[in-house]
């Protein structure tokens, strides 16, 4: 059986599976200013962090339609899996559950399951390559399907970010009940609740501290790290993102782990400096 994976394009897939064929990014689209651009392989990180310091306004993203979705199932593949946003923080997921409806109204064979990531970036990333990892097992669509829930559901996401403006602004910070203020220089510790909506964890005084407290949590919250791969998303910042990879592996040991950099909209969202990490 032939398989295809679609991602929203705030998946970050390693270097090398960009132009693999069993993969399919599709783009959301985003704004600064009167600057509109598709988040696709043309996306310029440097480009785009100048833009938004420049801008008085705050970036926005727009979804990918459904029929967007509905393209990417147009394939010889027998069996798609689909990786989205967290249907929480973004319509990606639900053009995507429309997409599959209206295409198989008229392609009854074709097996196709859309995930709630219930996180973003490097989250997506863990699902895509799980769906890659089983498929290459020869499991069945149906164990696979199981499988990947399961995964979805123990997996945890954290961030630390310089600042949260933009995710508040664009109101993914709904769930939050207090935020300490940012000119104290207090940066928050945050994740992700098993629904798919942020959470304040903690907090410490500076950005080093709080990566030192995000170490910890990611320590202290993963089960079994020696059977998982760790993988750290940073937004132009390669340094902090090693400096946080050593720290947790100093303390446990993991089958794997990954340093990515942001695309398009996991750089709109983390802003310059970020670090997000799944496991």
């Amino acid at each position: 059986m032939s398989y295809k994976i679609v991602v929203d394009s705030c998946c970050e897939l390693p270097e090398e599976l960009k132009g693999d064929p069993r993969f399919e990014i599709v783009p959301l689209g985003i704004e600064v200013g009167d600057w509109h651009i598709q988040d696709d392989a043309g996306f310029n990180q440097a480009e785009f962090l100048k833009k938004v310091a420049e801008c008085p306004t705050c970036p926005r993203s727009s979804c990918p339609s459904p029929d967007r979705y509905k393209q990417s199932f147009d394939c010889d593949a027998d069996h798609i899996y689909v990786v989205t946003l967290s249907a929480n923080l973004s319509g990606s997921h639900n053009s995507a559950v429309l997409g599959k409806n209206l295409y198989e109204e008229k392609h009854k064979d074709k097996k196709i399951h859309v995930v709630d990531s219930r996180s973003a970036s490097c989250g997506e990333a863990q699902i895509a390559l799980k769906a890659m990892e089983l498929e290459e097992q020869g499991l069945s669509f149906e164990e696979i399907v199981k499988r990947l829930e399961d995964f979805r559901d123990e997996m945890n996401t954290y961030f630390v970010l310089n600042n949260l403006e933009t995710l508040r602004k664009n109101g993914r910070l709904t769930g939050v009940k207090a935020l300490v203020a940012s000119t104290l220089n207090i940066k928050p510790v945050m994740g992700a609740t098993a629904e798919g909506t942020i959470i304040q964890l903690g907090q410490a005084i500076g950005f080093k501290k709080a990566l030192q407290k995000l170490a910890d949590t990611v320590v202290q919250g993963t089960k079994n790290p020696q059977k998982k791969c760790l993988m750290i998303t940073h937004c132009n910042n390669p340094a902090k993102a090693e400096s946080v990879r050593q720290m947790i592996l100093d303390k446990v040991q993991f089958a794997d782990s990954r340093i990515l950099d942001t695309a398009g909209i996991s750089s709109m969202y983390a802003n310059d400096g970020g670090i997000i990490i799944a496991v």
